[in-house]
């Protein structure tokens, strides 16, 4: 290169390369590349044929972008990033050559970001894509061809696929639950401008009064919440929750006129929730028992009482107590009285122990019956009940309702089972135990100091023990003396030391040291 005078000229072989480059195309680019075809650098390097790929999306970076996010026409081509340029495209073919060579007729315009739907896939492909336009430089969103058929005139936007479909332009569906007034009951029936007046659809009232003033037939003494007792479904259908309230509605009071008790405006006062504030005339106990009705009451009839005792008291009512009448106990004063709960506060009449088992009757008698099915743990007595005692009905010892005074010893009993006849005295426990009289044991060695051996052990109890006692068996003397004394033949002369020549196998035999 050269510089005169402060130009810089490119060099005389730059220039002649040039010329000869554009000498050797082997064609004319297409018009809307003409203006690159004096500078074939635009298109092509020298010698690096495989870069050249990114010169095109220099220029066209539209489409650059597509493919880089998978958008438009280009971007949605499959393998479109393995893909070159002029696979698809060429040039040198004329200045009105067709590049693009796309078939109207052909094409899938799901590969686009504009699916043809409805209306759109019977319109003209010319309709959108106008001459001297590229392709993708035909509009896309709804206005920019519907701008004049708007009826709105722009005042609700560009976003007219919120109400239309492609299907028809003048047949709309709009989700009015995307607002902040759903449409519900006779609602979804009126016609728009039935509420939105002069095609106003923004900043339209929303309350129930702001359309349905002529039809309050409060003349709004009770506020303009309508919705709060009205429904959408129909208008002269009331529908309040009262359970929302202080006063849940329950049993006959559902079926009750709102003025029975609202008699003045809602909004101003609310009626008294105490039962006599409308129950007064109805009350049969002058107001002994408060005011508080519904611990007794129900909604469902005055005259059926319910209290729940069990809750509310300290005395659960079981048994016969659940079927007896309120005024058996309570005969006064409700408020005031404090009654016993100890089962003699009324049953003293009715206690046959005469006050001798105290005053916890529950410990043996239940509320189902006072006679019958009655429980008591003798074993926390002074005598428990072993073997054949557990079976024995309380009368046989018994013979009274005077407990207490009962014998625990077993002759008191079993006198008349007593074989001995007393003559064991009355410890019967000391050779029987409950579980059979008649199986006893009785360890004379360890019991008495006096082993039974040789004859001795054949003897019956009475062979020896003959006077008879009330009391614990006495000592009975043992020497040989005082049974054999009839026996002894010496007289007495040898004295009573028997067992120096006698034994206790057989008296006869005898045998001196």
């Amino acid at each position: 290169m050269m510089t005169l005078t402060g130009l810089t000229l490119a060099s005389p072989r730059l220039m002649l390369a040039a010329d000869i480059e554009t000498l050797l195309m082997p064609g004319k680019v297409i018009e809307g590349h003409k203006k690159l075809e004096s500078d074939c650098s635009q298109c092509h390097l020298r010698f690096r044929k495989g870069t050249q790929e990114q010169l095109c999306l220099d220029c066209h970076k539209e489409v650059s972008a597509d493919i880089a996010n998978s958008k438009g026409f280009h971007g949605q081509i499959d393998g479109i990033k393995n893909r070159t340029c002029k696979s698809c495209h060429s040039e040198h073919l004329g200045r009105n050559a067709d590049i693009v060579q796309l078939d109207p007729l052909t094409f899938n315009h799901t590969k686009t970001d504009f699916h043809l739907k409805g209306a759109h896939t019977t319109i003209a492909c010319t309709t959108c894509h106008l001459a001297g336009k590229t392709w993708s430089e035909a509009p896309s969103a709804c206005n920019d061809c519907h701008k004049e058929s708007d009826p709105h005139k722009g005042n609700l936007g560009s976003k007219c696929n919120d109400c239309h479909t492609p299907a028809r332009w003048d047949r709309f569906e709009f989700d009015h639950d995307s607002t902040d007034f759903q449409l519900l009951g006779a609602h979804k029936k009126v016609r728009c401008a039935s509420c939105h007046v002069n095609e106003r659809y923004e900043d339209t009232p929303d309350r129930c009064n702001s359309c349905h003033a002529i039809n309050d037939v409060h003349a709004g003494a009770n506020g303009n919440k309508c919705e709060t007792c009205h429904n959408e479904k129909s208008w002269d259908k009331t529908d309040f929750d009262h359970g929302d309230t202080d006063f849940p509605l329950r049993g006959k009071h559902r079926k009750v006129r709102c003025e029975a008790c609202h008699t003045d405006p809602v909004k101003d006062k609310k009626p008294e929730t105490e039962c006599i504030a409308c129950h007064r005339s109805d009350d049969a106990h002058h107001g002994n028992y408060g005011k508080q009705c519904d611990s007794c009451h129900s909604e469902k009839s005055w005259s059926t009482t319910r209290f729940d005792h069990d809750r509310k008291t300290d005395f659960a009512l079981t048994g016969k107590h659940k079927t007896i009448s309120c005024v058996a106990c309570h005969q006064g004063d409700i408020q005031q009285e404090e009654l016993s709960t100890s089962c003699l506060s009324c049953h003293a009449g009715d206690d046959v122990h005469h006050g001798q088992e105290g005053k916890a009757c529950e410990r043996c008698h239940q509320t189902q019956s006072w006679s019958e099915r009655i429980v008591f743990d003798h074993d926390l007595t002074r005598f428990p009940l072993l073997g054949l005692h557990a079976t024995a009905p309380c009368e046989e010892c018994h013979t009274s309702a005077a407990f207490r005074d009962t014998s625990r010893s077993c002759i008191s009993c079993h006198r008349d089972d007593d074989d001995h006849k007393s003559t064991l005295g009355t410890n019967c426990q000391q050779c029987h135990n409950p579980n059979s009289w008649s199986a006893w044991q009785f360890d004379h060695a360890e019991q008495t100091g006096f082993r039974l051996e040789g004859a001795h052990e054949d003897l019956s109890c009475k062979d020896c023990h003959t006077t008879p006692t009330e009391d614990a068996l006495p000592a009975t003397a043992n020497s040989c003396n005082s049974c054999h004394r009839a026996d002894d033949i010496h007289k007495g002369r040898f004295g009573r030391n028997c067992a120096r020549c006698h034994n206790t196998e057989r008296f006869s035999d005898v045998h001196i040291n």
